[in-house]
């Protein structure tokens, strides 16, 4: 896949709804307009209208590719060469986004099957694309002659430079085949390691259907088997009867349910096995994988994955990584013991002493419980506070009150759609006229990707002096920003989820129409807060597991397993049981391989954001014009330091090692975590 088209796969944190924000002015497209009646085809393609049109669809992307390189190839201004590579990223990612998008959500079986055959075709162009030594030379010349007038420019110049090289192309030809090769097999592997999770979730049976308690029954399967029973009219004789139960597929979310929710214990455990050691085959493939990304990371100069990809991230190392990810777990070591601590006794005298450990499959059982408890919370009784409209109302509130925006639900044209339960909003500013589009697909159903993703269509680019796709590059539109900045504005607006000031205003009863009372929302927010470390710790441990199996290898082959399980011991307290193992569907390795830290970094950046620019008054349009114009417009047109200080000042970030780290002071402020000695090292 050519290397300056980031971020291209489903990117599997579900909260990046605000990313329209980051176009801002006399927004066009091609792709998709904000009330068409003609027919057109899939996302406002034209070529879209049928399975077979992404053959074209492919052809004449690959067409306006050839005419741009023969127009690079002529050598124009620095300008016109970093423009005209813009619009070949833009033209081979409409192909590649939209391929991918519908290869995961798509209902029809022709559409999914033209759908892969046009990816395959576009990634052998990339491939050329990658090798291309007239591209590669004209983005040297343009960044080093130093007639590039704008920042933005001199970086995409730069950025394009980067990129170019991080594929090989500057290798002699035996090592750039070898790690086109390596690219080719780790894309194989990681859409291999993906299909495995969805193909091999695990099940058990449980007999009888009474141990199941009545609320989760809704996500199983019910199941029968035959029993033997005593004839009513013959003591003497037997005749076989039915007896009920529940098949329990042990995907995540039904998974956590389960565990959540089941008093039976021996249940609990007997999913959780199952569910912690499954697929099978994704030992293999995980195993091909760390080693293909490590002998690519080799071949580019560096010691390991985890160097090679963050090259243009803010950490820049994988030691600043490790040295932040020891640090934080040092931070909250203590007060997650007291959380185990805790819920182990709870545990004690729910059971008796006879129970003396706290196993892997009864936290989220005695958690939940804890809660409940603590807080007098039912699960149905918040969720009739959140109907799927009334959440609709919450963004446009959200979009209204920041950024003077609508957010609105628009036609879409015949043929634009490929489900029912897709709807097209589109944001619109009364000055600046149509900013962007979103398309939300919401409900679960068979053959969709099962996770919460958000796919990229269309990009922003600047098209000419008075037409937009914004923000001015497409190589920097949306989330392709340094990874581990591009989570920050998610988890910033998770705060105005749980605010009651904010609540107050769209949250209302799916019945009555009443305001969801305060009091519930304190409570929410309680027991959200009740085991922080215990979580904290969690992600701390996912993020070192990640950085340890793609950073440096040993002479000998590592065992994943062994690795894992030494992690578990150092940074949780859960105990590792044998024959579990979370690393063999744990998806993030594969888009966010040597990056799953990039969410840690986001919780403190955005703790700092929260409390220092929005706490005060979160929907005050001071606020929204500061999130839009210092942070969001830019996409990943700026250095992401530079924007968060300019944001809020001092105090978000800290240089370590010749990396950038979060200052960690507001997030460990916020769950209680920070004494005197943690203050000193958080800053």
């Amino acid at each position: 896949m050519w290397n300056f088209i980031k971020n291209r796969e489903p990117n599997i944190h579900m909260k990046r709804l605000f990313e329209p924000f980051l176009s801002y002015r006399h927004f066009r497209t091609r792709a998709v307009d904000r009330q068409n009646t003609s027919s057109t085809g899939l996302y406002g393609f034209d070529h879209l209208k049928s399975p077979k049109g992404f053959q074209r669809f492919v052809d004449e992307a690959i067409e306006r590719s050839s005419e741009l390189i023969d127009y690079i190839s002529g050598m124009p201004s620095s300008a016109e060469i970093i423009r005209a590579m813009d619009e070949i990223s833009d033209t081979v990612c409409s192909v590649v986004d939209s391929a991918e998008l519908c290869r995961q959500t798509h209902p029809a079986r022709g559409f999914v099957e033209e759908a892969i055959k046009a990816s395959m075709k576009i990634n052998v162009y990339l491939h050329f694309l990658n090798t291309n030594h007239t591209l590669y030379n004209a983005v040297k010349k343009a960044e080093q002659d130093g007639h590039l007038l704008t920042e933005e420019a001199r970086r995409a110049a730069l950025h394009l430079h980067i990129d170019f090289e991080k594929g090989g192309i500057h290798l002699p030809c035996g090592k750039l085949d070898r790690v086109n090769q390596l690219n080719m097999d780790a894309h194989k592997l990681c859409r291999e390691y993906g299909e495995n999770i969805i193909n091999d979730p695990g099940y058990v049976d449980i007999f009888p259907a009474s141990r199941i308690p009545r609320q989760i029954q809704h996500l199983l399967k019910p199941i029968y088997r035959l029993t033997s029973g005593v004839s009513k009219e013959s003591l003497g004789s037997y005749e076989d009867e039915q007896e009920k139960g529940f098949r329990i597929i042990t995907e995540p979310r039904t998974l956590f349910s389960v565990l959540q929710l089941t008093p039976d214990e021996q249940v609990r455990k007997m999913a959780y096995l199952k569910g912690s050691s499954v697929p099978h085959a994704n030992h293999e493939v995980l195993d091909k994988l760390i080693n293909s990304r490590h002998e690519l990371a080799q071949i580019m100069g560096c010691k390991s994955y985890a160097e090679f990809v963050m090259q243009l991230n803010m950490a820049s190392s994988p030691e600043v990584v490790v040295s932040f990810l020891q640090e934080m777990s040092n931070m909250v070591k203590e007060k997650a013991d007291e959380e185990f601590n805790t819920i182990r006794n709870l545990k004690r005298d729910v059971c008796g002493q006879r129970c003396v450990d706290l196993e892997p499959w009864d936290e989220a059982y005695y958690t939940t419980m804890m809660k409940s408890s603590a807080y007098n919370l039912d699960s149905a009784v918040v969720a009739s506070y959140f109907s799927l409209p009334q959440c609709i109302e919450g963004l446009k509130l959200l979009v209204k009150s920041l950024f003077g925006a609508s957010f609105d639900s628009v036609p879409m044209a015949p043929g634009e759609s490929w489900h029912p339960d897709v709807l097209k909003m589109c944001i619109h500013h009364p000055e600046e006229g149509d900013l962007g589009f979103l398309y939300l697909d919401l409900f679960s159903r068979k053959g969709k990707y099962p996770g919460c993703a958000t796919f990229a269509i269309k990009g922003g680019r600047k098209i000419s002096e008075t037409e937009y796709q914004l923000p001015d590059y497409q190589h920097f539109a949306g989330t392709r920003v340094a990874l581990d900045f591009a989570e920050t504005p998610s988890n910033l607006f998770e705060y105005y989820a749980r605010d009651y000031r904010v609540l107050k205003k769209f949250a209302r009863h799916y019945s009555t129409g009443e305001v969801i009372p305060e009091k519930l929302v304190k409570s929410l927010n309680g027991a959200r807060d009740m085991f922080a470390a215990t979580e904290l710790q969690r992600q701390i441990f996912y993020a070192l597991v990640d950085q340890t199996l793609f950073g440096e290898q040993l002479s000998v082959p590592r065992d994943t397993n062994s690795i894992v399980a030494h992690l578990k011991r150092q940074h949780s307290n859960e105990k590792h049981v044998e024959g579990t193992h979370m690393h063999i569907r744990f998806s993030h390795f594969l888009t966010y391989g040597a990056g799953y830290y990039s969410y840690l970094y986001a919780k403190c950046f955005a703790a700092t954001i929260w409390k220092k620019l929005c706490q005060e008054d979160p929907l005050s349009p001071t606020t929204g014009t500061l999130l839009r114009t210092k942070l969001l417009q830019y996409g990943g047109a700026k250095e992401p330091a530079d924007l968060l200080t300019d944001l809020v000042g001092d105090g978000i970030v800290r240089y370590h090692n010749g990396g950038i780290v979060p200052d960690v002071t507001s997030c460990l402020e916020e769950l209680k975590l920070l004494d005197d000695k943690n203050r000193h090292i958080g800053k």
